[in-house]
């Protein structure tokens, strides 16, 4: 099993592919995490060749869930998955997500991934790449963006998940489990 979870910024992608890579015993690959270098290194935009090839090297196995949206990793995972898991919620839970996950992180200003000392500021919030503003700015597009993929004839070997309120997810992660602990540890 092969899962790529995709969304709106502070959706929950993240808490997804944890979740569902510790119940169904899959490697998990946080796109943020392959993205960010230390001082908030771009490497999707800085250096696109290193970031491809640190998600060519994490797709390589047969078992794993990736979370992101990053236009650049997708054309490499996408070929790859088996299912495809789109948290289409709505504005307003994506905003309240978003907005409390960036006032926990600033308050408790923890490394978001380690070895970056990257953390969360809250003078950052109004920079428009902030996941705030971002979440924001691109809502609308995001949705036309995944209504299209979802469509797309080149997935049609792809099962396709399109979930829409947050208490679908933990029955989509137990039944993805149950499937993926069927075809054997990682």
């Amino acid at each position: 099993m092969r899962v790529q979870v995709i969304g709106s910024s502070g959706s929950g992608k993240s808490t997804f592919g944890r979740a569902l890579a510790g119940a169904a015993d899959l490697a998990r690959i946080e796109l943020d995490a392959l993205n960010w270098g230390p001082g908030w290194f771009d490497r999707s935009n800085l250096d696109p060749e290193a970031f491809v090839t640190l998600v060519d090297k994490a797709i390589d196995a047969d078992r794993w869930v990736a979370d992101g949206n990053y236009r650049l990793a997708m054309t490499r995972i996408l070929p790859r998955i088996t299912d495809l898991v789109w948290l289409d919620y709505s504005r307003a839970v994506v905003m309240r997500r978003v907005i409390g996950r960036s006032f926990a992180r600033a308050m408790g200003r923890q490394e978001l991934w380690p070895g970056t000392g990257n953390r969360e500021q809250f003078r950052r919030w109004l920079n428009k790449g902030h996941p705030i503003r971002w979440a924001w700015d691109t809502y609308n597009r995001r949705k036309l963006q995944y209504e299209a993929l979802f469509e797309d004839p080149r997935l049609t070997h792809v099962r396709k998940h399109r979930l829409t309120d947050p208490r679908e997810a933990e029955p989509l992660i137990a039944r993805l489990a149950a499937e993926a602990l069927l075809d054997g540890p990682a």
